[in-house]
């Protein structure tokens, strides 16, 4: 209890800090799409709950697969560093997978349905390989339900640059809801204390040096 209550302590923010630190996030995922020369297949926005990112499907994923291509690891891989700072942690990390409206039927992916779920299981299995905590992280495919643009004329002929725009992988990025802290804040507690590593406690009182180190994290 000492532990999860230290790591509430440490990680408690209000309103306008949470705006501040996504206002940070935002400039800092924007320098990994420059750095990474990815600005053609990857966008960054702020909506209102948080950040999205935007992958093109045929940037990141052999078509018709939820393979990524070997040129999509570093790009994901400095994406998945930047969220992993410090200051991000009390983050929530939703990925979003879509298609547009030309069905498939494979063994693997039956339907739209598979396909979009299985890419955005990709991403977050590949950040939880770079140290991501998996309970700050889901996966859900909406297929091709969600269109940013009409897949189609009003003639039912496909818009081959709508159904492109439709076809990507969005990364929500966002602070966390109480219950997804709630949970956070248990499994680190949990995790720490399986480690013996009670650095998250509350500091005791008269306790000058622990005190300071928890004043430390909190800036």
């Amino acid at each position: 209890e000492k532990v999860a209550a230290g790591i509430k302590n440490e990680m408690g923010m209000g309103t306008k800090d949470f705006e501040s630190v996504t206002a940070r996030l935002k400039v800092d995922l924007e320098n990994v799409v420059f750095t990474m020369q990815a600005d053609e297949a990857v966008t960054v926005a702020e909506d209102d709950m948080g950040i999205v990112i935007e992958l093109d499907t045929s940037a990141f994923f052999i078509p018709g697969t939820a393979q990524l291509r070997d040129e999509a690891f570093p790009v994901l891989q400095n994406m998945a560093t930047t969220a992993m700072a410090p200051k991000y942690e009390p983050f929530f990390v939703e990925i979003e997978g879509h298609t547009d409206d030309d069905p498939i039927s494979t063994v693997q992916f039956p339907s739209n349905w598979e396909l979009s779920a299985g890419r955005a299981s990709t991403v977050v299995r590949y950040f939880a390989e770079q140290g991501i905590a998996p309970y700050k992280m889901k996966a859900v495919g909406y297929a091709e339900t969600q269109p940013k643009y009409p897949n189609r004329d009003l003639n039912g002929v496909p818009i081959l640059e709508n159904q492109e725009a439709n076809r990507r992988v969005a990364i929500h990025i966002r602070p966390m809801d109480p219950d997804e802290k709630e949970v956070y804040y248990y499994r680190r507690a949990e995790e720490s204390e399986e480690a013996g590593d009670f650095s998250g406690a509350e500091p005791k009182k008269g306790d000058e040096s622990t005190e300071a180190d928890a004043n430390t994290k909190k800036q």
